[in-house]
């Protein structure tokens, strides 16, 4: 069918309207950040202090039930077991309960691509495609066109909680709050002067860590990242694999890791995992595809992830491509809405797991180079990425990590997030309204203070709702 008038007159307005914007005098990086200062008349820092329970806030144990209804139901009592562990294990969990909370915060309405989940177990080490070790944001389920204030509220909040799970006292707590707040701060007045070029090639590389650090934190951090260093395909074929017959067999640890036959929709795990990869191949760029191409499965077991993300189906494949010695592990994890959608006005994407993907490649910097997306026959949404590769992190673990260096680790967080945000808002406008004082510092740091209180409410809550049998919970070990 050939093109009609009507379609080419579109065509051209379209283009009309893109030659306009490229062509179209930019505002300075001066003016932008007079734009920004101005919206500090209409936002003032000090309001950002301020939470307050809504007069009819929703039921938290309510949206969690709400989510459930989507989740995999034999699954949900160990999301409810995990969030139950401590505050800051239901913080994790309960992205959705913030979310609806921060939506009726106030905003300067500059918007950036958000993570939507963002707290500080959500950050860590991983591999750029030239295999060096860099730290960013490494969670982007929930990524989605939002206020940067969220992020930023959200992950001070998770400081305080977080800090209190590690045994910090009330002024050390505060002080990680303000310590990401304040790096976020600092950090995005220096993007602001870069380039655009310059802020998307940033990486916040080994050196870069090493020289923001203390040297005792610096001690911390060479450890983790020499772990990090070591976790790669061969590690996790030690660690998930056994040999059976002389094949590799993904080891079962149920019900966590799970070598399943059939679906739960009942289709054969060969079949299906075919169906997915065939969806998820195209997604790909094409050089990647023929590199992806020399892989063959060899086995694929279900594995539960996270505190959040428990319910979702999930699945790992373990492949081989030039011998035993070259495996591959895959994750396959089904996405859902964001979190963010109800307060966003960005259009429902017609895959959550693009949405995903398109999202990490934006902010993150050093995306995985086999991460993709697709659409099942059964209309389930997913992303690919890789299991690990030079992946690591905090493990935040009251026994064996010590409170008093965490507002640097905070600090490091702050960076990441100024960072992401730099890549896609604009920098200039957010410096401009943040300012060179510490008013945003300290403004945030008391919002921080106060939901952290809200979040032991919650927290009880749902202890409560377990004993009344309104949730069902998991045995775990």
């Amino acid at each position: 069918m050939g093109e009609t008038a009507s379609d080419a007159s579109a065509d051209r307005k379209h283009y009309a309207e893109l030659l306009a914007g490229f062509t179209a005098p930019m505002p300075s990086v001066k003016e932008r950040k007079a734009a920004g200062k101005a919206l500090r008349a209409k936002v003032p820092h000090e309001r950002h202090a301020d939470y307050r329970p809504a007069p009819k806030r929703a039921d938290s144990i309510a949206i969690l039930e709400e989510q459930a209804k989507t989740r995999l139901p034999f699954l949900v009592p160990i999301r409810y077991a995990r969030m139950l562990a401590s505050p800051f294990a239901f913080l994790r969990g309960s992205a959705a309960v913030m979310a609806a909370d921060l939506a009726r915060t106030p905003v300067t309405g500059l918007t950036v691509q958000a993570c939507g989940d963002m707290h500080v177990a959500n950050f860590g080490w991983f591999a750029s495609a030239e295999r060096n070790l860099v730290f960013g944001i490494n969670d982007f389920d929930e990524t989605l066109p939002g206020a940067w204030e969220w992020d930023l509220k959200r992950l001070a909040a998770s400081a305080v909680v977080a800090g209190r799970f590690l045994g910090a006292d009330k002024v050390l707590c505060e002080d990680s709050a303000r310590a990401a707040v304040r790096s976020y701060r600092k950090r995005m007045r220096e993007y602001a002067e870069m380039g655009n070029l310059a802020v998307w090639y940033s990486r916040i590389d080994e050196q870069g860590i090493l020289a923001a650090l203390s040297p005792v934190a610096r001690i911390i951090a060479k450890r983790i990242m020499a772990k990090a260093q070591q976790r790669g395909h061969i590690q996790v074929l030690a660690k998930m694999a056994e040999l059976v017959d002389d094949r590799h067999r993904i080891v079962e640890d149920r019900p966590l890791i799970v070598r399943e036959t059939h679906t739960d929709d009942g289709l054969p795990i060969r079949e299906a995992l075919a169906h997915t990869l065939k969806r998820y191949v195209v997604s790909l760029p094409d050089e990647r595809r023929t590199l992806f191409a020399r892989y063959r499965v060899v086995d694929v077991a279900r594995k539960v992830v996270g505190v959040g993300s428990v319910g979702t189906r999930c699945w790992v494949a373990l492949m081989s491509g030039n011998g035993p010695d070259d495996p591959l592990f895959i994750q396959y994890k089904e996405a859902q809405p964001s979190v963010l959608a109800p307060y966003s006005k960005t259009p429902r994407w017609e895959c959550e797991g693009k949405r995903v993907v398109v999202g990490q490649r934006l902010i993150q910097g050093a995306p995985d180079i086999f991460l993709g997306w697709g659409v099942q026959p059964n209309g389930h949404h997913f992303y690919i990425r890789q299991l690990r590769d030079m992946k690591g992190g905090l493990e935040f673990n009251p026994n064996t990590m010590h409170g008093k260096n965490f507002p640097e680790y905070c600090k490091l967080c702050g960076w990441a997030l100024a960072l992401a945000h730099a890549k896609s808002g604009d920098p200039a406008a957010i410096a401009g309204y943040l300012g060179k004082s510490d008013g945003m510092d300290e403004a945030v740091a008391r919002f921080a203070a106060a939901y952290a209180e809200q979040t032991d409410r919650d927290h009880d809550a749902l202890v409560k709702a377990a004993k009344n049998k309104r949730v069902p919970v998991a045995k775990v070990s």
